[in-house]
């Protein structure tokens, strides 16, 4: 077969994309990288920021190959891809790199979805071994005493105290000093950590070729967030595990076990200040789904057994017991254990919790923070407010007006779905693949606790006429009337009834659904924002976030609204795609749903969209969701979203 060619001059055009060729464009382009990619950033990225975006003047470049033949690359998305391929080359030490036409002129979905898949995985994919352990012992969010690396190793594992320890000696520039970590960890410890806070080790397995030990990889959010989070990880498995990453994603639900069994609970995240905290349980479901991919062995079976245990132990030891259970409701809350201010916090983050302290005392909020710090001010006030602000990092919606700073007074329909779906699943594993028995664990008794929880769902947190689940402030004996994307969370775990769903996407439809998806809350109970005292917070309207869609697409589903989870799907990829259309692929942890941009940047910024020439990782849950929403997508809607046209002309 004669292979085509294409003509002389033909414009090739593809989201905003162009490419003349001012001699014939072959399959593949050779062309020396030292040449091109500085000419490219001197003529495109006319802003400076080290990207190819909508923001930058130019919009052409001629494309010189190692033949001296040149190809007008034409557009902003054309140019940005170009810059990314040339950066990838680079990167790879290649002096001369040759460009496939079929990259240069794939459309932005694909290509999204591909460096995902190909790149951003891998890029978020860390371990704590010798080669990995001056990456991930950095972290952005706090220092420690004489600048040293500390990593704590539950001192019951003795394998992993001597592998850390020989690296330690063999790698002396890492600084890095090996501690135990005691089985009961109590208060007195925890203050201990003051100006020495740490990495927590992971699981530490024994390498089957090799039988000398090897930590587990595991899987970051990404920027800031260097280490393995809680309900982050839970999401970042779905994605895994649609892009065939089964052994990492087997290998993240052991290092959540071993947080189980060495630290308590599941962790905020691996790092010594988060020791006090835990995050939103995903574990049973992240368990479920990844067990549903493995073959089924003898082998996968014992996994499976052993890990349930561990999810059985946290459910009876950290979510129905106090301070978590709430013994008057037989409901749980989320709960923070420690005190005072959260070490992760960067500076000025509590400016404003601090602010009206600080006018009293005359002083700037980061003045009166140090004093209260050292012990110099006493303020009974403020304790109770740290206490609350960590208990809402518990919730992982850090931070929101959800609670008004009274999170420890609410039970959440988030958690008790949460918590339903554990029984659930427990009650269905044992059930189903240990023949009805686990030790001394019966499905019957988790059924009685999922059936009891549900009613109490029903009961304290359904709202029958604005059909609408709210959370429960048990203080003061009423509902609020905050809402929240938080009440598909009972449809997701299939707590609802058929009519309550149909009831729930109608409300939301008026008060949550925008452009670019499902917003944390709805503006009106945001309220008005106002600085310095009420600025705004980042789990609030009128920022979307990835677990939030993700949770509404899957419950609607349960329940057959398979159209309107679609809907919501579509107008949430669109604020994906567009952004990485226009902003040099960037894929952001959070989004301004009611404009569809990635401009986000409250409070801590937003993670994703710092990056140089080409972003190696995008952001975990958000890198999921759009596997996830892919995924549901009829083939017309997939075909309107390569042609990026707007969610109002597609519903």
């Amino acid at each position: 077969m004669k292979r085509k060619t294409i003509p002389l001059n033909l414009v090739v055009l593809l989201l905003g994309q162009a490419v003349l060729a001012d001699t014939v464009l072959p399959a593949a382009v050779t062309v020396s990288v030292s040449d091109n990619l500085p000419k490219l950033l001197k003529q495109a990225d006319t802003d400076r920021d080290q990207k190819i975006t909508v923001r930058d003047k130019s919009v052409q470049f001629k494309l010189t190959d190692k033949d001296k033949k040149s190809y007008t690359i034409q557009g902003t998305y054309a140019l940005s891809v170009l810059l990314q391929e040339l950066t990838l080359a680079k990167q790879r030490g290649e002096q001369v790199a040759q460009l496939e036409r079929v990259k240069l002129q794939e459309n932005i979905v694909d290509r999204t979805s591909r460096l995902i898949r190909e790149l951003f995985w891998d890029g978020l994919t860390r371990s704590t071994d010798e080669k990995g352990l001056g990456e991930i012992l950095k972290d952005s969010k706090t220092s420690t005493k004489n600048a040293k690396n500390y990593l704590y190793v539950p001192e019951a594992d003795k394998i992993a105290l001597k592998y850390f320890r020989d690296i330690a000696q063999k790698q002396p520039k890492l600084k890095l000093e090996v501690r135990p970590v005691p089985r009961d960890i109590t208060a007195s410890f925890f203050k201990s950590l003051d100006g020495h806070h740490g990495l927590l080790g992971l699981k530490v397995v024994s390498d089957p070729k090799s039988k000398s030990p090897r930590p587990l990889p595991y899987v970051v959010p990404g920027g800031r967030f260097n280490e393995m989070y809680g309900w982050d990880s839970y999401f970042i498995n779905k994605g895994l595990l649609l892009d065939g990453k089964t052994e990492l994603a087997k290998a993240m639900v052991d290092n959540q076990a071993y947080q189980i069994e060495h630290y308590g609970k599941i962790l905020n995240a691996n790092r010594t200040y988060y020791l006090t905290r835990s995050q939103p349980p995903f574990f049973t479901s992240m368990l479920r789904e990844t067990y549903s991919q493995l073959p089924k062995t003898d082998e996968t079976k014992a996994w499976l057994k052993q890990n349930l245990k561990w999810a059985i132990h946290e459910y009876k030891t950290i979510w129905s017991v106090e301070p978590r259970l709430i013994p008057t409701l037989q409901l749980s809350r989320y709960f923070d254990e420690g005190s005072g201010p959260g070490p992760e916090v960067e500076p000025g983050g509590y400016d404003a919790l601090v602010a009206p302290f600080a006018r009293a005392a005359k002083l700037s909020p980061r003045e009166y923070l140090r004093r209260y710090q050292k012990g110099q001010i006493k303020n009974l006030e403020l304790e109770n407010l740290f206490k609350q602000d960590r208990t809402v990092r518990e919730t992982g919606h850090d931070t929101t007006y959800r609670f008004d700073l009274r999170a420890n007074d609410f039970a959440t329909v988030d958690l008790n779905s949460l918590l339903y779906k554990y029984e659930s699943d427990i009650a269905y594993l044992i059930e189903t693949e240990f023949e009805g028995a686990l030790d001394q664990e019966k499905p019957s008794a988790w059924k009685t606790l999922a059936s009891k929880r549900k009613e109490l769902i029903n009961r304290y947190f359904w709202d029958e006429e604005k059909g609408f689940y709210f959370d429960y402030d048990f203080k003061n004996k009423s509902q609020s009337d905050y809402i929240s994307a938080t009440a598909f969370y009972p449809l997701w775990a299939g707590v609802s009834t058929a009519e309550q769903a149909k009831k729930v996407l109608a409300f939301s439809a008026k008060h949550l659904e925008t452009l670019g998806g499902i917003a944390a809350s709805a503006e009106s109970s945001r309220g008005k924002i106002s600085n310095p005292d009420r600025p705004q917070r980042q789990w609030d309207y009128p920022y979307g976030w990835p677990p939030h869609q993700i949770i509404a697409w899957e419950g609607l589903i349960k329940y057959g609204l398979e159209a309107p989870a679609q809907r919501l799907a579509y107008r949430w990829l669109y604020a994906m795609t567009k952004n990485a259309r226009d902003f040099n692929g960037m894929v952001t942890e959070k989004y301004d749903v009611v404009t569809g941009s990635h401009e986000a940047f409250v409070e801590y910024g937003n993670v994703g969209s710092k990056f140089a020439y080409i972003t190696r990782e995008g952001f975990g849950w958000t890198n999921a969701s759009y596997q996830v929403g892919l995924k549901l997508l009829t083939p017309e809607q997939l075909n309107s979203l390569k042609k990026l046209t707007t969610p109002e002309s597609v519903f």
